[in-house]
């Protein structure tokens, strides 16, 4: 069992320059990781990320197995209740969840679900908004069946952040405010392609009242104008899609793929279609200036702001010629969510 003296030193070593000390040091932390069930470790791992951004940490944190799955949801939850660490952390799960781990069957039972839910429902921080919203989207094909427990929660999201985009209650920066209203646009196109009975009558109840009328034409109206109409909504029903017998027989990239089918949008289709291939890349640790905008690693690896920036380019909405001219800036206030999908 590691004790907290060794575990300080391995860390300290963890970043070493040499190849050599990383190989031998990373396979202490795994083999320790074996041998220990604690929590130790992981937590000890968590807070060293936090504070050195360290990608070793990172690349452990991101391959670690059962039983160690339930403390690391435990620690991001730990941290998700504190605004100072919300942001890194999201980043931290956005990283983890993109590795589709053996055990993504057990979010939709963790704390951390309500944590990411409540977030998304009450904070005001757009940056934190943009990236739960793609870590919501993210997860949301792993635990489809979550859907009958939380369908209201992420209806209620979607509605709450449809209006943020176009009433900017906390009055930021333009070029924030377009990539919230991207991600938002993903998030329309994830709930429509897996629960399509559901969210058009949720859309149905919610835009027919008087103060919500603008929205719908401003922010909702134009993405319904990017999908085809769901089969689902000829030949299924609100209780069918909920049914977890109907997602028992589909893989989370079945589920994506599903999602891209709707899809009238070329970036949009073409981001679903290579999820999976995706998924399986190793992380990248993106540069902090970019000299180029348009080579920029966020579209070459399709990362969770690239694909933002791509429905930026296809996506008509106020502001979109200004915030690609400015994407070098956000590329550098955003390096923390750096994490692809």
């Amino acid at each position: 069992m590691a004790q907290q003296g060794n575990v300080g030193e391995l860390l300290s070593m963890l970043d070493s320059p040499s190849l050599g000390v990383l190989e031998d040091i990373t396979a202490a932390f795994k083999d320790n990781l074996i041998c220990d069930r604690g929590p130790m470790l992981v937590n000890n791992l968590v807070d060293y990320y936090l504070e050195t951004n360290s990608q070793q940490a990172l690349h452990i944190l991101s391959t670690l197995q059962e039983p160690h799955d339930k403390h690391l949801l435990d620690k991001i939850n730990e941290y998700m209740g504190k605004a100072a660490t919300r942001l890194p952390i999201l980043s931290l799960l956005g990283h983890v969840i993109r590795r589709q781990p053996s055990w993504k069957h057990k979010l939709s039972q963790a704390p951390l679900l309500l944590s990411l839910l409540k977030c998304l429902k009450t904070d005001t921080d757009v940056v934190v908004l943009t990236t739960g919203v793609l870590v919501l989207i993210t997860m949301l094909p792993m635990i489809p069946q979550s859907g009958k427990q939380y369908l209201h929660d992420f209806f209620g999201i979607f509605g709450r952040l449809s209006a943020w985009c176009l009433q900017n209650p906390g009055h930021v920066a333009e070029i924030y405010l377009v990539h919230l209203h991207a991600s938002v646009y993903a998030l329309f196109h994830r709930l429509y392609g897996m629960y399509p009975c559901n969210f058009v009558s949720f859309l149905r109840s919610h835009y027919s009242m008087k103060e919500n009328l603008e929205t719908f034409e401003e922010v909702v109206k134009p993405m319904m104008e990017h999908v085809r109409i769901h089969p689902e909504l000829v030949t299924g029903s609100k209780d069918h899609e909920l049914d977890p017998r109907r997602w028992k027989r589909l893989e989370t990239h079945d589920v994506v793929i599903e999602c891209a089918k709707i899809s009238l949008d070329p970036a949009e289709a073409s981001y679903e279609d290579g999820y999976y291939s995706a998924s399986r890349k190793p992380c990248t640790n993106l540069k902090h200036h970019q000299t180029d905008p348009s080579a920029s690693h966020y579209i070459d690896t399709q990362s969770s702001y690239g694909k933002i920036c791509l429905m930026a380019n296809e996506y008509p909405f106020p502001g979109r010629k200004w915030a690609l001219e400015q994407r070098g800036i956000l590329l550098s206030h955003l390096k923390s969510s750096s994490w692809a999908l």
